[in-house]
């Protein structure tokens, strides 16, 4: 599948789990598009407590947020008043810089800096940084908030400091963001893209914003739509009896298992990811399992990108958000499928692995530490490089439109013991 946005212990289920077939069981029919009838499932042991039981994000006051950067760019001027050349530090956010415990569940840096000192060849940067803490200095003093790219096209207004592309503007936000060590919506800036969406046995208590009256959002009541994940989370609350949550990576993938209410005979919550998930995403998705023990397991396609993009990313953090993983992962997560071992089990239709699958793959063996400390994603790395092909979830359809619903899912959740870490 092209790279594009549209692109964790754990209970044991009590669904059938004979063996995938060796052979194509071709196209099953169903009884009026729904799936065959199972036996309730048996609620499995309680989950343990998720390793590195979830923070909640260190509240920052605007008050608070004015007054550091008030400071911040005071340091900058004395320097440039004392004829001494003004300089900020910011932690390094790549993998090179990033640790991985199990035990406490997500990418931790090292601490290395990076020092960015006012210079000739570094002018433009460095203006740009300072017009950047400007910016979210306002924001925060009117309580308004920017997108990224509104970001982006305000800087058009910086003369010769503004921006060229938006990655460079997404950048120097991120700096701002690591050099504060907050997270960006409390600096005023959200992301363009909306959070995720939601269906199946979760009611999410929010407040109405004008008269703080309690808003109950029962999300199996979307007909055939969904609840989306709003840009902040922290002041949700959850009720649920739900089992697991199943997080989905296509759209396409979800809709489906909402047409047929498969949250209903599963007992589960399902949220759509969307590609690389957004931090509203994984926050919502950490704070669910954490508050109430419940495991959850990823469904996603069968290449390097969602094996380690995906994935990785919503269980343990990037490299370049390490100052944040903290809070933006979800140690609980395990990995359901599409595996390696899946496409030779189910006998799945496959794209070859294009040039930049294979670097991905080798660059997640030789840099990434999750990979490095878990021999389980190594072997099957090294699979699919072996194979040379890649699959996707909608793949499963080459047995019956409903074969993920009716035979993958169930097989799969009958052995969760069996799920890649």
């Amino acid at each position: 599948m092209p790279e594009t946005p549209e692109r964790k212990q754990q209970a044991e289920l009590d669904f059938d789990a004979a063996k995938p077939p060796r052979k194509s069981a071709g196209n099953k029919k169903t009884t009026a598009g729904k799936p065959q009838a199972r036996p309730k499932a048996k609620a499995g042991p309680k989950a343990k407590p998720a390793v590195g039981a979830a923070p909640k994000p260190a509240p920052v006051s605007g008050t608070s947020l004015l007054k550091r950067i008030k400071e911040e760019a005071g340091v900058v001027r004395t320097s440039i008043l004392e004829g001494r050349k003004p300089s900020l530090r910011f932690p390094v956010r790549s993998l090179q810089n990033v640790k991985y415990q199990p035990k406490v569940g997500y990418f931790e840096l090292k601490g290395r800096n990076k020092e960015r000192t006012l210079t000739v060849s570094t002018v433009k940067t460095f203006a740009q940084t300072l017009k950047m803490m400007s910016l979210s200095q306002e924001l925060v003093r009117t309580d308004d908030i920017a997108t990224k790219r509104e970001a982006y096209y305000v800087s058009k207004n910086w003369q010769e400091a503004r921006f060229s592309e938006q990655p460079e503007s997404d950048a120097v936000m991120e700096d701002v963001e690591a050099f504060f060590s907050v997270n960006r919506e409390q600096l005023g800036f959200v992301p363009e893209e909306k959070g995720g969406d939601v269906a199946g046995r979760l009611v999410v208590i929010d407040h109405d914003r004008d008269t703080g009256e309690e808003l109950r959002i029962d999300c199996t009541k979307f007909g055939s739509g969904a609840y989306s994940i709003p840009i902040s989370v922290e002041h949700l609350g959850f009720e649920t009896d739900a089992r697991f949550i199943l997080c989905i990576e296509t759209a396409g993938m979800f809709q489906r298992l909402v047409k047929h209410n498969y949250w209903k005979q599963t007992d589960c919550v399902l949220i759509s990811l969307g590609g690389v998930p957004t931090r509203a995403c994984r926050r919502f998705v950490r704070r669910l399992s954490d508050e109430k023990k419940i495991p959850v397991y990823v469904f996603v396609d069968g290449d390097p990108y969602g094996f380690s993009n995906i994935y990785r990313t919503l269980k343990v953090g990037s490299g370049n958000a390490a100052h944040l993983n903290e809070y933006f992962c979800v140690p609980r997560a395990r990995f359901l499928g599409i595996t390696p071992q899946d496409i030779v089990d189910y006998e799945l239709p496959t794209h070859p692995l294009k040039d930049v699958d294979v670097k991905r793959a080798r660059d997640a063996l030789k840099n990434d530490p999750f990979i490095l400390h878990h021999k389980p994603w190594q072997m099957a790395l090294l699979q699919m490089i072996k194979m040379g092909v890649r699959a996707e979830q909608q793949a499963l359809a080459k047995h019956g439109l409903n074969y993920v619903i009716e035979e993958y899912l169930p097989r799969k959740l009958g052995d969760v013991k069996a799920f890649l870490p």
